[in-house]
C-alpha cells in the first residue's frame, strides 16, 4: 500500500458538528456549532466543503448534500475529558488525557492562587479576568506603574497572562513573575495551559504599546506524540499558526506564525509549492477567538466562507500523492449560553487529488485516528502509550481505480 508523500491537517479550530453524548456532563445541551452558525446566515456560500462532503456529514441550512462527494468523511469523538485546545490537538497526536486544562474566564483565578501569587512576587494582583490585552493596559497600566501592581488576566482558552512594563519592572523581572506562575499553575487544582508574558512600553494611557518579547510557558505534550516519531524518523514536521504553542515546539521540524486563519491559509498555500515530505499541521485560530468566544455566529459563518475560498485554492496546488484532511478540535457554539468551548463532534473530511471516490466512513471514536493514519502513512510507530488506529486504507485510491 503506497502512501502519500505530504499530508495536510488543517484545524478549524472549534468547527463542532454536534453534541456527544456525554455533552450534559460539561453543561453542554443541543450544541452544534456548525450547524447553529449555518442557520444564523441569509445566505451560506462553502462550495469547496461543500463538494468534499460536508453537507453529506451533517445538515447545514441552506448548503445541500452533493451526490458524488470528492471526499471520504466521518464525525470523531473525543476520548479525552476535556474539551480545549490543547487535550483535542494533542489526543489527535495520540495523547488520551484524562484530567482537563482549566480555563479561569468567567470568575478568574482563585483567591488561593493569587494569595501565592502576590506573596512570591511582593506585588499585588490587579486584573484577574477575562479580557482583552490591549484594553486592560489602558485600565491598569497605571496602577501596575505607580502602585506596584502585577496586572493578570486570561481568556477563553486555559491561560495566565501577565502584563508587565519594560522601561520600569524590565523584562527579565517579568519573566521571573511568570516562571512563578507557571510553577504555581502546575498543581492539579491550578492546572494552566500556558502562562504568557506581555511586556508593553508607555508611561501614560494613550500610549501603551505592546512589544515582540512576549514569552510563552507553555506545558509541553503528557508524553510523545506522533510529531516527535515523524521527526526521530527524518519527516519534514511543519507546523503553521498555534501548533507551535500547543506542543511547545515538541515535535517539529519548522515553524510558522500567523496573524490571522487567512494568513494562516496563505501560508499553508506557500509550503504546498514546496518540495517537503512529511506533516503540515495547521491551526485556524479566528474561528474560535473571534467568533466562538464572542457569541458572533454570522462572524463564524464569514470566517467560514474566507476560509472556502482558500480551500477552493490551495487544492489547485495539491498534487497526486497528497493528502488534506480537515478537522477541529473541540466545539464552540456561538449561539450557546456563555463563552465556553462546547462539548461537541468535530468533521473528518480527507481529500487527495488521487481520489476517484467519495463517500461515507464509519464513525470513530478518537481524535486519535488522525495520527495514526499519518503513522502509518510515513512508515513509524506510534509511541508507546499513544491511542489510535489508522484508517489509512480507506484514504488510499489507486488513481485509475
Amino acid at each position: 500500500m503506497k502512501g502519500y508523500r505530504r499530508i495536510f491537517v488543517i484545524v478549524l479550530d472549534s468547527l463542532g458538528v454536534g453534541e456527544m453524548e456525554d455533552s450534559y456532563t460539561f453543561g453542554d445541551i443541543g450544541v452544534d456549532t456548525l450547524g447553529h452558525v449555518a442557520s444564523s446566515m441569509d445566505q451560506f456560500h462553502i462550495p469547496n466543503l461543500q463538494r468534499m462532503g460536508m453537507a453529506n456529514l451533517h445538515h447545514v441550512q441552506g448548503v445541500n448534500p452533493v451526490e458524488k462527494p470528492m471526499g471520504r468523511y466521518t464525525k470523531l469523538l473525543e476520548r479525552s475529558c476535556a474539551k480545549d485546545t490543547m487535550t483535542g490537538h494533542w489526543e489527535m497526536t495520540g495523547i488520551y488525557t484524562t484530567k482537563p486544562f482549566r480555563t479561569f474566564t468567567e470568575q478568574g483565578f482563585p483567591p488561593e492562587l493569587i494569595r501565592e501569587l502576590e506573596k512570591r512576587t511582593g506585588r499585588r494582583v490587579v486584573g484577574n479576568k477575562s479580557a482583552s490585552g490591549t484594553a486592560i493596559l489602558e485600565e491598569l497600566a497605571q496602577e501596575e506603574l505607580h502602585h506596584n501592581g502585577l496586572i493578570v488576566y486570561t481568556s477563553a482558552d486555559s491561560v495566565m497572562q501577565i502584563c508587565g512594563n519594560e522601561e520600569t519592572m524590565g523584562l527579565e523581572t517579568l519573566y521571573q513573575y511568570c516562571q512563578i506562575a507557571r510553577e504555581l499553575t502546575m498543581r492539579d487544582e491550578w492546572r494552566v495551559g500556558r502562562v504568557i508574558a506581555r511586556p508593553y512600553v508607555g508611561q501614560k494611557p494613550g500610549q501603551y504599546k505592546r512589544t515582540s518579547h512576549r514569552r510563552d510557558y507553555a506545558v509541553k505534550p503528557s508524553g510523545k506524540t506522533v510529531l516527535d516519531a515523524l521527526k526521530e524518523a527524518g519527516w519534514d514536521v511543519i507546523s503553521v499558526g498555534k501548533i507551535f504553542d500547543i506542543f511547545a515546539g515538541q515535535g517539529l521540524t519548522e515553524s510558522y506564525h500567523s496573524d490571522s486563519s487567512v494568513h494562516g491559509m496563505e501560508q499553508t498555500m506557500e509550503l504546498a509549492k514546496r518540495d517537503f515530505k512529511g506533516l503540515c499541521f495547521v491551526n485556524l485560530v479566528d474561528f474560535d477567538t473571534l467568533w466562538g468566544h464572542r457569541r458572533d455566529p454570522a462572524g463564524y459563518g464569514r470566517e467560514l466562507e474566507r476560509f472556502d475560498e482558500r480551500l477552493g485554492r490551495l487544492t489547485h496546488f495539491l498534487q497526486e500523492d497528497d493528502l488534506l484532511i480537515l478537522t477541529a478540535d473541540h466545539g464552540n457554539d456561538p449561539t450557546y449560553t456563555g463563552t465556553d468551548h462546547t462539548r461537541e463532534k468535530v468533521p473528518f473530511i480527507a481529500w487527495s487529488p488521487s481520489m476517484r471516490k467519495g463517500g461515507a466512513l464509519p464513525e470513530q471514536d478518537t481524535f486519535a485516528v488522525i495520527g495514526a493514519t499519518v503513522a502509518q502513512n510515513f512508515g513509524v510507530k506510534m509511541p508507546e502509550g499513544t491511542i489510535g488506529t489508522s484508517i489509512l486504507r480507506e484514504l488510499i485510491q489507486n488513481p485509475q481505480g
